[in-house]
């Protein structure tokens, strides 16, 4: 992996990136602006601020924007420049599975779109709780194999948050049904994922503080109203605890300041220990969602270069082995 100064390895499958004196700055700003809301963003009253924050991430040069439905779901396409017909990105968004809209998340997902230089579709999946458990995930698989429909010969997935814990489901589901016309995605990037609705994790207590977004009692409502019934660790919903062998390759990214933490550590780890090709890359001193900060933090667009590169590297037509 190309890395920045200062970037060092912690083992086979993971590297810590320390924060910039410029991102030193900019946290302290930004977790003013935010302090007075931890907690507070929930369940369907949070989809319009939460939308008009994720608007304001700026638009990538070159990448244009277009409304389409895939598989019967509604989203956008994020298509730069010299695109290939036969290859796409589904990106699967954030907003705890209660929030979020692909129109609001487009030129978020257009920064990836322009680095990995293939068009990306962020589709409007259903949301609770008007629409729970499975709802999500059937429209992300309803999307994917629409993009096969396609003739799309090659497809990645990407995701944010809860969008990336579904990335995560659905590259599971979608490698286990795999057959010879209807290959598994080539991998997949994740951003913070929501991998275990349990949360199990210990930085939910030692990133509690640190965390300038989240806490227990407000996620957990959350979770309640996507779940309903069904158990938190159901693999479908929380792919830490499904089958992680045999998946194709997988990057994850998360901030060292995210209760969030241990959800992609433990996923990485678990994948890693399976023998596949899964790696973590651990940002100091960023909170959740801080690869939206784009011309804010440093760390915002190393990581999405970082993430560009990966796609780049497994959505070429000879692609082979692994990219980092």
């Amino acid at each position: 992996m190309q890395t920045h100064e200062g970037t060092r390895s912690a083992g086979r499958w993971a590297t810590i990136h320390p924060l910039t004196d410029h991102d030193r700055r900019a946290r302290i700003a930004m977790r003013a602006e935010v302090g007075p809301l931890k907690g507070k963003l929930q369940g369907a009253a949070a989809r319009g601020p939460y939308d008009g924050i994720m608007s304001r991430v700026p638009a990538a040069d070159g990448v244009t924007y277009q409304a389409d439905t895939i598989g019967g779901v509604a989203g956008w396409w994020c298509t730069p420049p010299d695109a290939p017909a036969d290859a796409a990105v589904v990106h699967l968004h954030g907003g705890w599975y209660n929030f979020g809209s692909a129109q609001a998340f487009r030129h978020f997902v257009g920064q990836i779109a322009a680095r990995a230089g293939v068009a990306v579709f962020v589709p409007d999946y259903r949301l609770a709780p008007e629409h729970p458990f499975p709802a999500a995930l059937d429209d992300a698989q309803a999307c994917y194999e629409g993009l096969r429909d396609r003739d799309m010969r090659r497809i990645a997935l990407t995701g944010d948050s809860a969008g990336g814990g579904l990335a995560l489901a659905l590259l599971a589901v979608t490698t286990a049904r795999a057959t010879a016309g209807r290959p598994a995605p080539v991998g997949a990037a994740t951003l913070s994922p929501v991998t275990d609705l349990a949360q199990a994790g210990e930085s939910w207590e030692t990133r509690a503080a640190a965390d300038p977004f989240f806490t227990r009692p407000q996620t957990a409502a959350m979770i309640r109203a996507y779940l309903g019934d069904r158990a938190p660790t159901d693999p479908r919903a929380s792919p830490l605890y499904g089958d992680v062998a045999g998946l194709p390759p997988v990057r994850v990214h998360v901030g060292d300041d995210e209760v969030l933490l241990d959800d992609a550590v433990r996923y990485v780890q678990r994948a890693a220990d399976a023998g596949g090709d899964a790696r973590l890359d651990v940002w100091e001193g960023m909170a959740h969602g801080f690869a939206s900060g784009v011309g804010r933090f440093d760390a915002a667009a190393q990581a999405l270069d970082v993430v560009g590169r990966f796609l780049r590297e497994r959505l070429a037509p000879a692609a082979a082995g692994t990219a980092r």
